[in-house]
Parts: structure tokens; C-alpha cells; sequence
């Protein structure tokens, strides 16, 4: 994780953020300046941002949309009041409407980002300036601060390429809130191929197994799904989920819920988010558990050592074309 420390001051009106990057000052700059890879870290985890202008010019504007798990939206826009590159920029920066135009009623602020080369390290620091205390207290308590943490919390893997940052590390789980839980696993294949192995039936009889000895003896696609599993020939160890697609964005993001069959248990929450970079795509699954006491019991049953398995299968059918 990148981020020092993130400290609001409301004597001064302002909220600071400090982070260390492992990159050199240009390959940060390049993150922040540029639309395609700000889009993979600006916005928490299940708020992905999509920038639909960009004009890095003094008194150009960029515009973009922050879409959530349910397909709520947020969107912002900035001007860019001053370009000192590579070292620094500042923008004002507001709520926008579907228009792009600002929002009245929601806080206004300036923010300023430095970057300072230090080795092969970068120094960041952001300062945020509010018009009032009010606006200031309004921002904490939408969660701008945990919001700004856990966006920021991203860059490492988009400051490494793909490979570097994720080949050979296998399915990767962190715990990011006390209800959300990210998996991460590269796919050597491309994304449109992880898309139909995720979509298609018989793609996913061949991938979405488990431990060795499972079979999907039921599976069922579309706007609601229902996957059934079985060892061997056993019906005593029948068991499945089933759920349906909260939104989809192919071959990008696709959003589902989830619920053990049988069981009248609250649903989970899957937002499945597919990047690719050079051949290889990552997959990212972000969990959302109505509580923390059901998030450990289903992290405690093995769960990440299952999905690795599967996952395993799953490279092995893109690699083979699908």
C-alpha cells in the first residue's frame, strides 16, 4: 500500500495525502496524467472510474463517471488551473451532472499534486482545499478519506506491468474492509476469452471445478445463473449457488449476487472487473460480505485455495483458445 497517511485539518480547511511510490518520478506522473491508466486507480474498489474528456491543458477540463456494484453513478470534473510536468498540477475539481456541469449544493475544492523524485522512489503529496468547514465535514462523511486510501491503494499494480506485478503469484486474496475482500489472478489469454469462459456454459464445465474431483453437473447462464456441484458420483455432496447479474459491462465488468441454494442466508455481492495488458489479463473479484463474521467463515473453508485451482483451469482453456 502506497499511502503514508491522509489527514484532514479543518483549521486550514484542507485534507492531505502523502504516499511513497517503488517507481520513478515519469512512470508515476504518467498515472496521474494520463485518462486510460487513471481510470484503473481513481475510484475505491467497486467505484471504477471512466474519464470521457480529457484535455491536459491549463483551463482544459476532464470529465468522468465513478460507477458502483448496482450501477449507481458519481460523477466529477476537473479544470486544470496550473501544469508544471513532470513535477506538479492543480485542479478544481466538483460533482458534475449528466451534462458536465457542476452541482450545486456539493463541495467545490482545489487540489494541488506534487511529485518529488527521490532515488528510484517517488514522493506524492496531495493537498485538497475546501471552500468552508462545512464542505469539508460533507466530504469526510461521504468517505472521502477510507475512499481515497483504498483508490490509492491500486497504483502498485499499475505501476508495474502486468507481468511483473502478477505473473506467478497465484490467486491472491486481501482483506480490504471488515466486508470487502479482493481476489486478484492473472490470466495468460486474452480478456475476451476470460469474458466467454466466465459466460458460456460449456466453458465453464471445463474451469469452474474447484478440488480435484468436483464436476458442475448444473449450469445455468443469463440474467439469473445457477451452478450445481458434485463429487464423483456422490449426491450426498450436491451443493450450489445460484444469483443474478446486477450489472454488466462486457468484456469489462459484470456484477452478480450470490447465495448458497437451499439456505436463507443473506447474498454476497461479486463484482468481477477484467483488465488487459499485453496478451495477459487481470482478473479482479471484488466480494462484498454482509458482515465480518460471514466473511471469515467462508475465507476459513478454504476458499482462496479453491479458486486457485479453478483458476489453474481456467488459464489452461484460454490458453487453449477457448
Amino acid at each position: 500500500m502506497p499511502v503514508i497517511d491522509i489527514t484532514p485539518d479543518p483549521d486550514s480547511l484542507t485534507m492531505t495525502i502523502a504516499a511513497e511510490f517503488h517507481a520513478p518520478l515519469e512512470r508515476v506522473w504518467s498515472t496521474f496524467t494520463d485518462p486510460r491508466q487513471l481510470e484503473r486507480f481513481w475510484g475505491p474498489p467497486g467505484w471504477p472510474a471512466t474519464f470521457t474528456q480529457f484535455d491536459f491543458t491549463p483551463g482544459g477540463l476532464a470529465q468522468y463517471a465513478m460507477t458502483g456494484p448496482r450501477g449507481e453513478s458519481s460523477r466529477g470534473r476537473w479544470e486544470f488551473v496550473r501544469i508544471d510536468a513532470p513535477d506538479a498540477f492543480e485542479v478544481l475539481d466538483g460533482f458534475a451532472d449528466e451534462n458536465g456541469a457542476l452541482v450545486e449544493g456539493m463541495p467545490a475544492m482545489r487540489m494541488v499534486f506534487s511529485f518529488t523524485a527521490d532515488g528510484d522512489r517517488t514522493r506524492f503529496d496531495g493537498v485538497t482545499y475546501f471552500t468552508s468547514l462545512e464542505s469539508l465535514e460533507q466530504a469526510v462523511g461521504m468517505g472521502m478519506v477510507e475512499g481515497t486510501r483504498l483508490a490509492m491503494g491500486q497504483l502498485d499494480a499499475v505501476l508495474q506491468d502486468l507481468r511483473s506485478y502478477a505473473q506467478g503469484a497465484g490467486t491472491r486474496t486481501e482483506l480490504l474492509t471488515d466486508t470487502h475482500v479482493r481476489i486478484t489472478r492473472l490470466i495468460d489469454g486474452p480478456r475476451e476469452l476470460v469474458w466467454r469462459a466466465h459466460h458460456e456454459p460449456e466453458l465453464l464445465r471445463r474451469w469452474l471445478l474447484g478440488p480435484d474431483g468436483w464436476q458442475l453437473i448444473e449450469c445455468q447462464v443469463g440474467d439469473t445463473y445457477r451452478y450445481v456441484w458434485q463429487q464423483s458420483d456422490d449426491e450426498s455432496t450436491r451443493f450450489g449457488f445460484e444469483g443474478e447479474t446486477v450489472l454488466s459491462d462486457p468484456i469489462r465488468r459484470a456484477v452478480t449476487t450470490e447465495k448458497m441454494i437451499g439456505t436463507d442466508g443473506p447474498s454476497t455481492l461479486n463484482d468481477l472487473q477484467l483488465y488487459e495488458e499485453d496478451g495477459a489479463t487481470l482478473l479482479t473479484l471484488l466480494i462484498e460480505y454482509p458482515d465480518k463474521d460471514t466473511r471469515d467463515m467462508i475465507l476459513a473453508t478454504g476458499m482462496t485455495d479453491g479458486m486457485e485451482a479453478s483458476y489453474a483451469r481456467l488459464e489452461n482453456v484460454v490458453r487453449s483458445g477457448a
